[in-house]
């Protein structure tokens, strides 16, 4: 017989959950916190965010590391920047993508680190 999770009795305590409730973001900042997650659930963007998250890089450079097309990669570019995940900036004809700022690679290295911590080394 398998062991219940689930509460089999209804008693609030209306104290912590007033408090949670007060810290509680906004339901904009957690929509856009849904996003963003959303976002990172695609393992191509989450490989371009770890180089980026390495060394700034332009289009071509991140198409050579991924061996997709620079088409492929600007796509997904496009999508990271809609977010503010990543930016850019020109050096004449090339364009350089980074991390919009230090909570992405902050982010990535502390999934990183829940991963590696379970013992997963695929």
């Amino acid at each position: 017989m398998r062991e219940s999770v689930v509460c089999t009795v209804n008693l609030i305590n209306e104290a912590k959950v007033a408090a949670v409730r007060n810290a509680m973001p906004s339901e904009g900042i957690l929509l856009r916190l849904a996003e963003t997650f959303r976002l990172l659930g695609d393992p191509t963007r989450v490989r371009i965010l770890h180089a980026l998250s390495l060394e700034e890089l332009c289009v071509c450079d991140i198409a050579s590391l991924l061996g997709t097309t620079k088409s492929a990669v600007s796509h997904q570019l496009r999508l990271l920047r809609s977010l503010r995940v990543v930016k850019y900036r020109k050096d004449g004809r090339i364009v350089y993508y980074s991390l919009d700022d230090s909570h992405v690679g902050n982010l990535l290295r502390e999934g990183i680190n829940h991963i590696v911590s379970q013992g997963v080394s695929l």
